[in-house]
């Protein structure tokens, strides 16, 4: 069977999986739409949460960013493991002892205003939307090449799959989907990476594949004869200062993503929340010790087929056409010398090839079965439906729960809370479904925006809550709308509007940094300039902090007396 035949077979089965599983977890009451009723065990809410974070931007674009950019590319390495860890150990547990639904719930509370709830719930909202926006493409390219479909259709499919389990089952249905998502994904990865690497080195292993065999200094003397740099070589595409600011920005932006922080409030207890973390992080690992080696392997792959070949045998390999069908590979024989040749030169570069597509087709390249090509689609669909799943229900959550119910109508009951949840729902995915048709850039790209809006906002918020007790509203909320403003000004201005990238020539993705410093420093000096939290607030996060304390009783338990 051809790897369309199979990528049908294994998206059908997949799909049907995970709506079987949506079915099943249907819920009636908001502690299941909104935290799955607490019931998730350690290990399964760690997988659910390898899955919600390791996006579209993991599988699909990651490894073709870093074949792109070779060293330079590791900040994306580097940055979303090293900010996962930082949430696992200075955020997660503390969150979850907090005991809320959601993080405007923690800043709302935490901050004693409205006003913070309401400027957190346009952060997340905010924050979701850009980063649902690479998932949505990602969808849209894995349709638009194996199902011979447009990229518009493609999403549009991908949108009703995760609506129907998102709204039907809310955080329960798709924490249990996503436990099945990671188990695709992870194995569609494993699967191709192995065979490509026991081709090139002999060596199934791709992780000892890429550091104990030649292929890196094969790879790199291929670069040099092309007049590229060497893969290995540092800071050949980016500078020094813009790595570092993108690698903080992606760390702390983890540490402040919404729907990866609302995954710990899933489960049973503080201890819980500390098992999953590490669970999750060796789920990652697996993936993120691997897409390295993929991306040498594909970059290494990809020039050795295609450069210096007759236009006329390009043209005649399959993976080839079908890719160029889609509009994302494209060829151009400039110099009319009937061969394709690559170059660093863009007016003499005869090949553009979209980085999104480097994994998806890297099986097709190295001639694997169709079986394996099929398996990768389906992989890719499970990495960009899973995150777009939890993001869709954190848009949906800070409606539903943080406007409509704990502002709105405090009195709603548990059907008419879960009853907006879902028509929350269906509106993300219509906005979602938008954003994926038209896209603000590639998927790593877009979700790096998103990373830095989540770090310019969020995370100072949380930090200092947590381990300040004399950070009062006053400073929060202006420090987050600061945060948030500088830094998506610098974005659009830097992506949209040809600004050029005037602080210290950082880029959009890396300028999340100096939006969270800029954010620590308002909240910290008008918290010192204004009064201090109240007393009922400032006990609140020292029994947050307190190992006696398994769960902190809500503010408004504490009389609203104590909170003038």
């Amino acid at each position: 069977m051809s790897a369309e035949a199979w990528t049908t077979i294994f998206v059908i089965i997949s799909f049907i999986v995970y709506s079987y599983i949506g079915w099943r977890s249907r819920v009636r009451d908001s502690k299941g739409f909104f935290v799955a009723d607490r019931g998730v065990p350690a290990i399964a809410n760690g997988a659910a949460t390898a899955a919600d974070w390791m996006s579209a931007a993991s599988f699909i674009s990651m490894a073709g960013i870093i074949s792109f950019l070779g060293y330079d590319g590791s900040i994306y390495l580097i940055g979303w493991t090293g900010g996962f860890v930082l949430l696992a150990l200075l955020l997660a547990p503390y969150l979850r002892k907090f005991g809320k639904y959601t993080v405007p719930d923690f800043v709302g509370d935490r901050y004693y205003s409205v006003w913070a709830r309401l400027v957190a719930v346009f952060a997340a909202i905010f924050v979701s939307m850009t980063y649902v926006a690479g998932q949505m493409r990602g969808v849209g390219i894995v349709f638009s090449r194996f199902l011979q479909v447009d990229i518009n259709t493609g999403v549009v499919i991908g949108m009703v799959i995760v609506a129907f389990f998102a709204v039907l089952g809310g955080m329960k249905g798709i924490t249990w989907t996503q436990v099945a998502q990671y188990s695709v994904l992870i194995v569609a990865y494993l699967i191709p990476a192995g065979a490509i690497a026991l081709i090139l080195t002999g060596n199934p292993l791709p992780q000892l594949a890429f550091s104990f065999s030649d292929i890196i200094d094969k790879l790199n003397q291929v670069q040099l004869d092309l007049g590229f740099a060497e893969y290995t070589q540092p800071f050949a595409n980016k500078s020094m200062l813009d790595v570092l600011f993108i690698t903080i920005a992606l760390m702390v932006g983890t540490a402040g993503l919404p729907h990866v922080i609302v995954r710990f409030y899933t489960v049973p207890s503080t201890r819980a929340a500390r098992y999953s973390a590490g669970w999750a992080l060796l789920f990652i690992a697996i993936l993120y010790t691997t897409a390295p080696a993929v991306s040498a392997f594909a970059r290494y792959n990809l020039i050795d087929s295609l450069h210096d070949r007759p236009i006329v045998e390009v043209q005649q390999l399959d993976w080839a056409t079908k890719w160029e069908n889609t509009g994302l590979l494209q060829f151009e024989d400039k110099n009319n010398n009937g061969k394709i040749e690559l170059t660093p030169e863009v007016a003499s570069n005869e090949i553009r090839i979209d980085r999104d597509i480097i994994v998806l087709s890297n099986p097709e390249i190295a001639k694997l079965a169709p079986w394996v090509i099929g398996l990768v689609a389906a992989g890719g669909l499970a990495a960009a439906l899973s995150t777009a799943s939890g993001l869709l229900l954190v848009i949906s959550s800070s409606i539903a729960h943080d406007v409509y119910y704990r502002i709105i109508d405090p009195q709603a009951t548990e059907s008419k809370r879960v009853m907006v949840g879902r028509v929350m729902v269906g509106f993300a995915v219509a906005i979602a479904g938008y954003f994926g048709i038209n896209p603000p850039g590639f998927v790593a790209q877009v979700v790096a925006f998103a990373f830095g809006l989540a770090a310019a906002s969020f995370f100072p918020a949380i930090i200092l809550g947590i381990f300040d007790k004399r950070t009062n509203r006053e400073g929060a909320i202006a420090g987050m709308i600061i945060g948030l403003a500088f830094t998506t000004f610098y974005i659009i201005g830097v992506k949209f509007y040809s600004m050029s990238p005037w602080f210290w020539g950082i880029s959009p993705e890396g300028i999340g940094t100096v939006g969270m410093v800029l954010n620590f420093v308002v909240t910290y000096t008008i918290s010192r300039l204004t009064p201090a939290p109240p007393l009922a607030v400032q006990q609140m996060v020292e029994k947050l902090r307190s190992p006696e304390e398994d769960e902190v009783p809500p503010l408004s338990d504490l009389g609203e007396e104590q909170l003038d």
